[in-house]
Formats: C-alpha cells, sequence, structure tokens
C-alpha cells in the first residue's frame, strides 16, 4: 500500500500507530505541536493496567487484556533495535481496602484474570515500608508498569531510524484540507500538508481539531497531577492503591505517587495543594516517604471521554480521516492494542478484536 498517512498527534497513541504503520504504507508524517511525547504519554504513571478495571467497559477490557499480553515483547523488541530500554517491570499490584472488593473478584473469574484477595499480614510480609491500618487487600501478580518516558524516547529512535517515517516536531496544525468531500491533508503552520489519509491522534487536543469540520468529539482535557520520590532501589517491591492514590516502583528506587482529577482547561500548572494532597496520600502509603527526597511534581492533561472508551475508525462523512484517540485515563494502557486494531482498520487487515464499540460512527 502506497499511501501517505500524516498522524496529527505525536504521544504514545501517534508513535505506535506510526511504528505500526511504517511496514503497511508507502510513507509516515507525524506531526505534533511540541516535542512528541511530551505531553500525557510523559506525564502518566505506567501502570500497564486500568486503575479499577472491573469498574469499565468490556471495551475497554478487551483493548487492555491484549495489550498486557503484549506489552513485554514490545519493550523487548524495542530495546533490541535502539539501545534504550522502556523498561516493562512486572511488580504486581495490591488494592488495599476496595469498597468493591467483590466486584473486583467477581469480574477476575469471569474474566480469568489472575486477581485475588490476599491475607493483610502477607501484604505486611511482601511490603514491610506499607503504613499501618489496613484491613483487606486483593493482588494481581503480572501487572508490569513501564517507564513512560523511556518509552517514547525508544518509540521516537526506532521511528527515526526508518527511512520512510518523518517527525515534524513544533508543527501547528490549525485544521484540515478538504477537496471533493474528501480530507486531504492538513493545515500547518508552514502550509498544507497533503496525505492519503489523515489520523487525528492528538491526545487531549483532539476535540478541538475535530470541531474545525464542524463535528462534536466529546475528548477534552483533565488534568492531572504527579509526584516523584528518590528511594533505593530496592524500597518498594510492589504497585500498592489505596484511596485512589497509588504508588509505583522504578527499577532505580525512584516512586511516582499519583494523580488527581481536575477539570482546568488546558492549564498544566502544578500546585501547591496539590503538591501536599499527593504527598499525604504517599505519606499514609508508605511512611519513610516523610523524610525522602521529592525530585520532581508535574501535571499534565489526559484526553478524557465518555467512559474511557477511545475513538478508532474512519470519521463518517469525512473519507481520508480516521480517528485513534480518547483514551482518557488509560492511554499508556490500551496503545499496543489500539493501534494494532487501528493499523487493522486502515489496511484492510483481519481486526484483532471486534472493532464496533470504538467506531466514531454513532459517536461523534
Amino acid at each position: 500500500m502506497s499511501k501517505r498517512v500524516v498522524i496529527v498527534g505525536g504521544g504514545v497513541i501517534g508513535l505506535l500507530t506510526a511504528f505500526n504503520l511504517a511496514a503497511k504504507v508507502g510513507e509516515v508524517v507525524v506531526c505534533d505541536q511540541g516535542e512528541v511525547g511530551r505531553e500525557s504519554s510523559w506525564a502518566g504513571g505506567g501502570i500497564v493496567s486500568p486503575l479499577y478495571p472491573w469498574r469499565y467497559s468490556p471495551a475497554v477490557t478487551a483493548l487492555a487484556h491484549w495489550s498486557q499480553d503484549f506489552y513485554p515483547q514490545l519493550g523487548e523488541r524495542l530495546y533490541a533495535s535502539t539501545g534504550l530500554d522502556p523498561e516493562v517491570h512486572t511488580t504486581g499490584l495490591y488494592w488495599l481496602d476496595l469498597d468493591d472488593e467483590a466486584e473486583a473478584l467477581a469480574w477476575a473469574a469471569r474474566e480469568q484474570r489472575p486477581l485475588s484477595a490476599v491475607d493483610i499480614s502477607a501484604v505486611y510480609d511482601a511490603v514491610p515500608v506499607l503504613g499501618a491500618g489496613y484491613q483487606r487487600a486483593i493482588y494481581m501478580a503480572g501487572v508490569a508498569n513501564v517507564r513512560n518516558p523511556r518509552l517514547v524516547k525508544s518509540l521516537k529512535a526506532a521511528l527515526l531510524a526508518l527511512p520512510n517515517v518523518t517527525l515534524r516536531e513544533h508543527c501547528q496544525i490549525s485544521g484540515f484540507q478538504q477537496q471533493d468531500g474528501r480530507v486531504t491533508g492538513v493545515q500547518t503552520d508552514s502550509g498544507v500538508l497533503a496525505a492519503d489519509e489523515v489520523v487525528l491522534s492528538a491526545g487531549a487536543w483532539s476535540g478541538d481539531l475535530l470541531g474545525t469540520l464542524g463535528l462534536a468529539l466529546p475528548v477534552e482535557p483533565v488534568k492531572g497531577q504527579m509526584i516523584l520520590f528518590k528511594c533505593a532501589a530496592d524500597f518498594l517491591p510492589s504497585m500498592v492503591l489505596a484511596k485512589g492514590r497509588y504508588a509505583i516502583p522504578r527499577r532505580d528506587g525512584h516512586i511516582l505517587v499519583g494523580s488527581t482529577l481536575e477539570h482546568a482547561g488546558y492549564d498544566k500548572t502544578p500546585t501547591e495543594d496539590a503538591l501536599a494532597s499527593l504527598r499525604a496520600s504517599a505519606v499514609e502509603l508508605l511512611p519513610e516517604l516523610a523524610d525522602a527526597e521529592i525530585v520532581g511534581h508535574w501535571a499534565g492533561l489526559r484526553p478524557g471521554s465518555p467512559e474511557g472508551v477511545p475513538y478508532i475508525g474512519p470519521v463518517p462523512g469525512h473519507a481520508g480521516l480516521w480517528l485513534n484517540c480518547g483514551h482518557y485515563r488509560n492511554g499508556l494502557v490500551l496503545a499496543p492494542a489500539s493501534c494494532q486494531l487501528f493499523t487493522d482498520l486502515l489496511t484492510g487487515a483481519e481486526p484483532i478484536i471486534d472493532p464496533a464499540p470504538y467506531a466514531p460512527a454513532g459517536r461523534i
């Protein structure tokens, strides 16, 4: 297929879409308003699971399961080809004192996922730095986290090595070029960039860009703030989650704690209130963090969407325009499956899962 595909948005979704398409089409161009991967893909925690997977629809579950199973080989492939390790780090995840524990266990039995109740004393044996007072826990052993800034760097390096892929950073997109009822390119700050197919993967900005065509895509920015501590490499052996806040260990001892959910438009300013709230949650979960150095505090913008179900597929009435966006809190989680499903649809291959729940038709 000798098509030229222009992808608007260079987060993990846009980059992995380009990576998958490069072997299938003639040319791929990725445009980003800043540096690729520096928005929500960089800001998130990188847990390779929805925070509460049993609270999501089967549509999200299907993408999550495929992606979770695929992530280790994706990490290995990128590391082998670029020398940059995305650090897909399997630690397992403990959920503590859940109100809906019974629903979680019923979901796990139904979906055949390895989630089970564990005695709280066993949790304290496994995670001796855990704060006191927790009563109940469930655990999933196979849950990994990916070091998302390194995933972005690895994907970027892999794409730069491909002769038919171009990355255009600091490229402002203001709208779409149309001809005879078909989208034939994008309007950039340096002129029209022609394309046979255009893919909108612009994260929190996707709704605004589709609005230039008079279409209402319910994707909006939802701010999230995180803090990062530096600890010993063996400080925290597993991810832990309680009261909506989580702690994620990296291999080198960095501990991420997040996150907030704020509707503040496109404002990404970190706030003192959020810092205090996150730090309090961190110390409640892991009291020794009271004396640990905070080495980072930042905010990002998630692409909020109804029920977190992404839009994957062609835009009805606008031939040549496709969506792969609206992943809300789970862009990193769902990226491998979303981008493979998208590639299947654009190239006419047999889709890895039923594409119907994600189709833009009837949803915009």
